[in-house]
């Protein structure tokens, strides 16, 4: 038997990286796995165990229609993985504010309102796991607007812990480090920027390399089983230690 044998997840932002790894990793864990994503073809390829819905977090309708879908199957919802989000460089004078506005309201309106539709159809017990960043801890040149929207995440697991305890809902966030994504590679221009890129930020992690989508997966596992029924409120860093050594 699997962990999560019975159980419904949705995972945001699901069709590559991160959100991609978590959703397969539940679904092998026996969960039934929505999945939300902008991209139909790669949404077109997610098979049995899976419901494949195209939406964007940012557009309230889109997120109403995953959740008229999720309660159309009739068993709640026990894990949401708010997984989606985004961001591009811009130093501080560059920054304008259609950049800043599509950030926020992908990061952090996004997640809002992911949360905040969800809560009628949590059970008991469900686990909601937020995609932060160690970025919220760290200096961010030509990154501060995004370094800002996750930092605004992290407040929002304290917040939302506290104020969901009494229905036995937990709230916890992941930090990921720099992690071997389509996502990382194309905030670079070129191949071989974006080969520089990685290589950089590999340099400044204490393990010396790049993680994996798959490790980001297993620690949304950890948060989505009974394996952390004592852990809410917390924000896990999964990043070689680049923020804590």
């Amino acid at each position: 038997m699997g962990q999560l044998d019975t159980k419904t997840a949705l995972v945001t932002g699901a069709t590559a990286g991160i959100g991609l790894a978590t959703a397969r990793r539940l679904a092998a864990e026996g969960a039934h796995v929505f999945v939300t994503g902008r991209r139909k073809e790669a949404l077109d390829a997610f098979g049995e165990g899976f419901t494949a819905l195209q939406a964007d977090v940012a557009s309230p309708g889109d997120l109403d229609r995953v959740y008229a879908a999720i309660a159309e199957r009739g068993k709640g919802l026990d894990v949401l993985f708010a997984n989606a989000g985004g961001g591009e460089f811009s130093a501080l004078p560059d920054i304008t504010w259609d950049h800043y506005a599509t950030t926020f309201n992908t990061n952090v309106g996004g997640t809002i309102f992911t949360v905040q539709k969800a809560l009628p159809l949590l059970n008991p017990g469900a686990s909601v796991i937020i995609t932060s960043s160690n970025i919220d801890v760290k200096a961010a040149p030509a990154f501060s607007v995004y370094a800002a929207s996750k930092a605004a995440l992290r407040s929002f697991t304290r917040s939302w812990a506290a104020e969901l305890v009494e229905r036995s809902i937990r709230v916890n966030a992941i930090a990921p480090g720099p992690i071997d994504t389509p996502g990382l590679s194309g905030l670079a221009g070129t191949p071989e920027d974006a080969a520089q890129l990685l290589k950089g930020l590999a340099s400044g992690v204490p393990m010396a390399r790049l993680g994996t989508p798959e490790e980001i997966a297993e620690t949304v596992l950890y948060l989505a089983t009974p394996a952390s029924a004592y852990v809410t409120g917390a924000e896990i860093y999964v990043d070689g230690g680049a923020s804590q050594v």
